[in-house]
């Protein structure tokens, strides 16, 4: 097996990760009034904001660390520190 192919994969994860966040601070406003409809989480509508917000940050954070590291450990060849 090539050395340079988990890197590579950990590559398109990581671009993965960073388009499913994007994708998600697009489609929150969408979906969110539909779940406004629902009294049941009424009360908790502020939290469920937070929630997938934070849901989508943490996506795009660590799509682009994954993209750094593994970025870097094909330039160099060497594993990078975990």
């Amino acid at each position: 097996m090539d050395d340079n192919l988990r890197p590579k994969l950990q590559l398109v994860w990581g671009v993965l990760l960073v388009l499913a966040g994007g994708g998600m601070f697009f489609r929150i406003p969408q979906v969110m009034p539909q779940i406004k409809q629902i009294e049941y989480f009424a009360a908790v509508i502020p939290f469920i904001y937070f929630c997938m917000y934070f849901v989508a940050v943490f996506l795009i954070a660590g799509g682009a660390r994954k993209l750094y590291l593994n970025t870097k450990r094909l330039k160099s060849d060497t594993p990078p520190k975990r």
